[in-house]
């Protein structure tokens, strides 16, 4: 049997995040994309809880072309916005429809 495993599922993390994370972030770290699930600094200083699974709602702009469920969504590193704009960093899959030009509050499955 392996004596290695730190985790089973490594799902729910604190690990260093940017100063002013707040629950309900979404963020990447380095390439993992994640959800913060307590603010910065709440117990640790520098980092938060964070979950690298499941999905969650955030508003999505779609940039190119209306958004179809199991579109890749990604994150903008500057402002944190998430969008259709493959020029960003990856972040999940859009789980509805949003049409082109708009900016709707939508389910997306984080991780890929």
């Amino acid at each position: 049997m392996a004596l290695n495993r730190v985790r089973e599922k490594a799902t729910r993390l604190a690990l260093p995040v940017p100063d002013g994370t707040e629950s309900g972030d979404a963020l990447v770290i380095g390439d993992l994309p994640c959800v913060a699930v307590t603010d910065a600094d709440e117990w640790t200083e520098g980092e938060a809880s964070v979950q690298t699974d499941g999905s969650w709602r955030f508003p999505v702009h779609a940039a190119g072309a209306a958004i179809e469920p199991g579109d890749i969504v990604y994150r903008d590193a500057g402002d944190g916005s998430l969008s259709d704009s493959n020029a960003d960093v990856r972040f999940g899959y859009a789980l509805q429809h949003i049409d082109n030009g708009a900016t709707v509050e939508i389910e997306v499955k984080v991780g890929y």
